[in-house]
């Protein structure tokens, strides 16, 4: 019978202990654990190294992924020539590609993280926007970015933070055994799911048969009114949804939860601004602890500010800015 396969996928200098310690406990469960520098993966001549990381990534059991302060080495599609040691400088590394890899594929997958590195993404949290703080566990703001990420997936994130490896095996061998049991349990209620999911979907029907009923009795009832009492309950379900959205944007909900920026302030911003100068003037105004020049040279340069900046503006039914207009200077 094949044995499990556990990929361990981490940055390695900075993490090589601990590496080898997971890699020994895996080994004691009676798995195969797969690491780059022990000649587990089998590589590809014909393609980048790091490819053939992801390749065995989607291909694995389990994933277990640990960060600790250093971001790593960017992957073979990045220019490299680009990448320089600026801390605000965004790319992505090999170990986030094989996480997010292994993720897309839905392998279980988790997640070890440095107490130290931990701390100090709470404090990044609350200071986004500010460029001048000196960070002593962490090399690169994509570390912190990487964790927002991690954190804010539905599903498939469970994360530990640890000071001692045999926090770890604790950990893990307490996750591994509610997964197994789990996939027990859900064998034996595959009928009754199968069940529910006929139910959900004759709910969601009767939900919208009288949603037309009750349109139908308030344009019976409700005279002249009745048109505009519908157009305004809808407007109401149209509004609740746009503030989901933009709120499960983590650049905007920032602005809102830590800046103390109004809600409908920040979309404004969003909305009636389409140049980034334009928006940063704006934020400035709305709170003093913005300097809009030293916000302007860290979002100018991050490209993926003006990603999330579109996704924003996209929910708001505006046009993308433009990379050319907006990253020169």
């Amino acid at each position: 019978m094949a044995k499990l396969r556990v990929f361990i996928s981490s940055t390695y200098y900075d993490l090589k202990h601990i590496r080898s310690y997971v890699s020994s406990f895996i080994t004691k469960m009676g798995y195969e654990a797969t690491l780059s520098e022990k000649g587990k993966i089998a590589y590809d001549p014909s393609m980048p190294l790091d490819q053939s990381c992801y390749k065995d990534a989607e291909s694995t059991d389990i994933l277990v992924l640990i960060i600790g302060g250093r971001y790593g080495s960017a992957t073979s599609e990045t220019d490299s020539s680009r990448i320089t040691s600026d801390f605000y400088q965004r790319y992505e590394s090999v170990t986030r590609k094989e996480f997010e890899t292994a993720n897309s594929h839905d392998i279980p997958t988790y997640i070890l993280v440095e107490k130290s590195v931990m701390s100090e993404y709470e404090t990044f949290k609350k200071n986004r926007i500010n460029t001048t703080i000196d960070y002593a566990h962490v090399d690169s703001v994509n570390i912190f970015n990487f964790l927002d990420d991690i954190l804010n997936r539905g599903k498939n994130n469970p994360l530990f933070q640890f000071e001692q490896p045999q926090e770890i095996e604790n950990w893990l061998k307490s996750q591994w055994s509610g997964y197994f049991r789990t996939l027990l349990e859900n064998k034996s209620q595959n009928k009754q799911l199968n069940s529910l999911s006929k139910q959900v979907g004759e709910l969601s029907s009767i939900n919208n048969s009288l949603q037309r009923y009750l349109e139908e009795v308030i344009q019976r009832v409700g005279g002249d009114s009745a048109h505009d009492i519908i157009e305004k309950e809808h407007q109401n379900i149209s509004n609740d949804k746009l503030f989901r959205k933009l709120m499960d944007q983590s650049l905007f909900s920032s602005l809102v939860e830590d800046y103390d920026v109004k809600f409908e302030d920040a979309k404004n911003c969003f909305s009636d601004n389409d140049s980034l100068e334009g928006l940063v003037h704006d934020l400035s105004i709305l709170s003093d602890e913005f300097d809009e020049e030293d916000l302007m040279k860290h979002w100018r340069g991050n490209e993926e500010i003006l990603d999330d900046i579109n996704i924003i503006r996209e929910f708001l039914s505006k046009p993308k800015l433009l990379r050319t207009d907006t990253l020169v200077g």
